[in-house]
């Protein structure tokens, strides 16, 4: 194994079990795509990492020493993983959770979700990629339960290859999973996405509680419907749902059917967001409730929109059609704005619209999210509650 030397700060980091490398904390350098270990400017071992390049650094640390990384390792993690969520397990209104958290677990890189028994791996980089043979032996051994294994590549591969299934039972399409007692369509063969975003879970969670109850509900980048399908579950008098890609108006009919709701009481949408606005505010539509979780970044043709820059623009046209005494849920899961900026973005538009407000509810990840207190980073959703008085 070939060691590489890190900067001084970088040092101090990676002593405390923050676990993300980038290219700037290397003096020496390597070719990328390989087990290292890690010391600093006094040969002193740090631990034992990979380099490869992902959307965030170059590598993870996955030591504190100087370790053999093979299946026994890959065992370890797994089965430190499982027994944090052995609850989630006996919970018989929840069948979709979180099985292992990347570097939350302690390797950055992999994810793998649970689907009622079956479980989908996410790759994040070549590298690892490289090692799934071990690791999913690893998983195997851990949980011999499992009915079936599906992965995902959320890097460039050279076969182009998204999705695929892996090995075991084949799961039915779609896959019905239970959260919070609601019903969701899964689809574990299909692109990235599964129909739902299982670390939402709390907030849909809590509009199947009953904070929707008697409410109108709008849902902004509705996808396939899910905060909708939650907040019609939990007692909304009608949902709308708004999103521009043509699949959402099939799919969020499905959720709706699956949970014996009939899709023509509620209303969808394919549309451009900011268009949606223009039109309910032309006819004067206004709601109680409205869900606003937007990619990241997207694009409209020429136009662009980033949760940096135009998230702002979002709440100020919210309030244009919310009711009086109106919540609105303010979500983003953009790694590059931390919960004090965000709620930063969203206090400033809603003195902009020169309102009262008040911010009664905060959520992040989910417990199986499971988050390493070395690397707040990590714990990457921001949601916030706003009750508007007009």
């Amino acid at each position: 194994m070939n060691k590489i030397t890190v900067k001084a700060q970088a040092a101090k980091r990676l002593s405390k079990g923050y676990p993300l490398l980038v290219l700037e904390d290397l003096i020496s350098q390597l070719p990328e795509d390989s087990f290292v270990e890690l010391v600093d400017q006094k040969q002193k071992t740090l631990g034992t990492a990979y380099l490869s390049k992902q959307n965030k650094g170059i590598g993870w640390l996955l030591s504190s020493s100087k370790t053999t990384i093979n299946q026994e390792f890959y065992e370890s993690k797994f089965l430190e993983a499982k027994n944090l969520r052995l609850s989630f397990f006996d919970d018989q209104l929840t069948t979709a959770f979180r099985l292992f958290n990347g570097e939350g677990d302690g390797i950055g890189g992999v994810t793998v979700d649970f689907y009622a028994d079956y479980a989908v791996f996410s790759w994040y980089n070549a590298f690892i990629y490289e090692q799934r043979l071990e690791i999913l032996a690893a998983f195997s051994h851990v949980y011999p339960e499992i009915r079936g294994i599906y992965e995902k590549m959320r890097f460039a591969h050279a076969d182009k290859i998204e999705s695929r299934f892996v090995s075991g039972q084949e799961a039915p399409e779609p896959l019905i999973v239970l959260e919070n007692g609601v019903k969701y369509a899964s689809y574990l063969n299909e692109g990235l996405m599964t129909g739902i975003f299982l670390d939402q879970k709390n907030v849909r969670g809590i509009l199947a509680d009953g904070l929707s109850a008697g409410k109108t509900m709008l849902n902004m980048f509705s996808y396939t419907g899910a905060f909708s399908v939650a907040s019609a579950f939990g007692g909304s008098v009608q949902t709308t749902s708004v999103d521009l890609a043509k699949r959402s108006l099939e799919k969020t009919r499905q959720q709706f059917e699956v949970n014996q709701i009939d899709p023509d009481t509620q209303k969808i949408y394919v549309m451009d967001t900011f268009a949606y606005f223009n039109y309910a505010k032309k006819k004067q539509l206004t709601y109680d409730l409205i869900v606003l979780d937007p990619p990241s970044f997207a694009r409209n043709g020429k136009h662009t929109f980033s949760v940096a820059k135009n998230y702002g623009e979002l709440v100020e046209q919210s309030i244009d059609i919310l009711e009086k005494d109106g919540i609105l849920i303010c979500s983003t899961n953009a790694a590059n704005i931390n919960a004090t900026k965000f709620e930063q973005m969203v206090t400033k538009a809603l003195v902009d619209k020169a309102v009262s407000f008040d911010i009664f509810q905060k959520e992040q990840l989910p417990a199986d999210f499971h988050v390493s207190r070395a690397f707040p980073d990590g714990n990457y959703l921001k949601v916030l509650f706003v009750k508007i008085k007009k």
